[in-house]
C-alpha cells in the first residue's frame, strides 16, 4: 500500500493557500486591460493615472451604493477576492457580506453591498463580475458533480485543464464546489502518462516496470502515479510500487475487474470521459477517486448584476 494517505493525494486548497501577490497580479493585468488596453500592441491609454471617460462624467465627491445581485441559483466562488479588486480602485470603497464561499444562494439573492466612490465602483464593475461570475460558474458546476457522490468515500479530483495563469483560482472555485485537488501542476507529483510511456517505449530495454522503478529512485519525496489504459498493463506498475493508478477510459465492467485486482496496493483513479451521468454507477465501485476537468473547461458563467441603489 502507499505511505502517501488519501488526504496527502487529493488536497483542498483554501484562500489562506493562495498567494496575495499572484491575486494583485491578475487584478492588476484586468484592470490595465479595461482601462489602458493592455496587450494591444499600442496601447489606448499611456496615462499614469488612466481614465474612464464614461466614468470621468461623474464627480469625484459622488457616493453611491450598489447591490451584488445573483440573476439565478449558484454557488458563490469569489467574495474574498472582491475588496482586493476594489481597493486597487479606490482604498475608500467598501463591500459587506453576510455570505461565505461555497455559499447556495437563490435567484434574487443579494450577495453583498458596495458602497464608496460612484466612479470607481463604475470603474471596477466589469473585472469585478468577470472574476465572480467566473468562479462562481465553476463552483456551481462542480457541486452538480460532487453531489452525485454523496454518501460515496469516492473523492472527486480536478484536473489541470484550466484556463491559463487562473489555475489557482480555479482550483479554489473547484474546492468551493465541494470537490478535491489533483497535483496543482507537473512539479508536486510523478505522473507517468500515455505518452510518456511512448517516448520509454521506444527504447526497447524500457518497460512499465522500469520507468516506475526509476521515477521511486529519482524522487523518493514524491507520490508515483501511472496511467494505465488496459487491464494487462495494472500487474506490472503494482509490482513497480507505484503510489496510485490512473485508469484511463475504462469501460464500468473494466473498472470492476481493475479494483479487484490493485485492491488495497494501490489507490485508484478513474478518469477519461467522466459524465456526470456516470457517477451514479461509479459511486459505489470503491474507486478512491474519480477524476474530470469538465467543472472547469465546461462550465458557464453565472448570471450576476450590479444594482446602483
Amino acid at each position: 500500500m502507499s505511505k502517501y494517505s488519501k488526504d496527502a493525494l487529493s488536497q483542498q486548497i483554501d484562500w489562506e493557500g493562495i498567494d496575495p501577490k499572484y491575486l494583485k497580479n491578475l487584478i492588476a493585468l484586468a484592470k490595465n486591460e479595461d482601462l489602458q488596453g493592455f496587450g494591444l500592441r499600442q496601447k489606448q491609454h499611456t496615462a499614469q493615472d488612466p481614465k474612464d471617460p464614461s466614468a470621468e462624467l461623474i464627480s469625484n465627491q459622488k457616493k453611491g451604493r450598489a447591490s451584488i445581485v445573483a440573476r439565478e441559483a449558484m454557488v458563490i466562488c469569489g467574495l474574498k477576492l472582491i475588496p482586493m479588486i476594489t481597493s486597487a480602485y479606490a482604498e475608500d470603497c467598501t463591500f459587506y457580506t453576510e455570505l461565505d464561499e461555497g455559499h447556495m444562494v437563490k435567484k434574487g439573492a443579494v450577495i453583498g453591498i458596495l458602497e464608496g466612490s460612484s466612479k470607481k465602483i463604475l470603474m471596477a464593475e466589469r473585472v469585478l463580475l468577470n472574476f465572480i461570475q467566473h468562479l462562481s460558474g465553476i463552483a456551481t458546476a462542480t457541486q452538480l458533480f460532487s453531489h452525485q457522490l454523496i454518501g460515496s468515500p469516492t473523492r472527486l479530483l480536478d484536473t489541470r485543464k484550466t484556463t491559463p495563469g487562473y489555475r489557482i483560482l480555479e482550483k479554489y472555485a473547484f474546492i468551493c464546489g465541494g470537490g478535491y485537488n489533483h497535483r496543482y501542476g507537473l512539479f508536486d507529483r510523478v505522473m507517468i502518462k500515455d505518452n510518456h510511456l511512448a517516448i520509454f517505449q521506444s527504447e526497447p530495454k524500457q518497460s512499465l516496470k522500469q520507468v516506475v522503478l526509476k521515477a521511486r529512485e529519482c524522487y523518493p519525496e514524491l507520490p508515483i502515479q501511472a496511467e494505465v489504459d488496459s487491464i494487462e498493463q495494472i500487474d506490472p506498475v503494482l509490482t513497480a510500487g507505484v503510489d496510485c493508478i490512473l485508469l484511463d477510459n475504462f469501460s464500468n465492467a473494466q473498472l470492476k475487474e481493475a479494483i479487484d485486482q490493485i485492491g488495497d496496493s494501490a489507490f485508484t483513479e478513474a478518469s477519461g470521459g467522466i459524465k456526470i451521468e456516470r457517477l451514479e454507477a461509479l459511486k459505489n465501485m470503491g474507486l478512491d477517486f474519480i477524476s474530470t476537468g469538465a467543472p472547469v473547461h465546461q462550465s458557464r458563467w453565472v448570471d450576476i448584476a450590479l444594482d446602483w441603489s
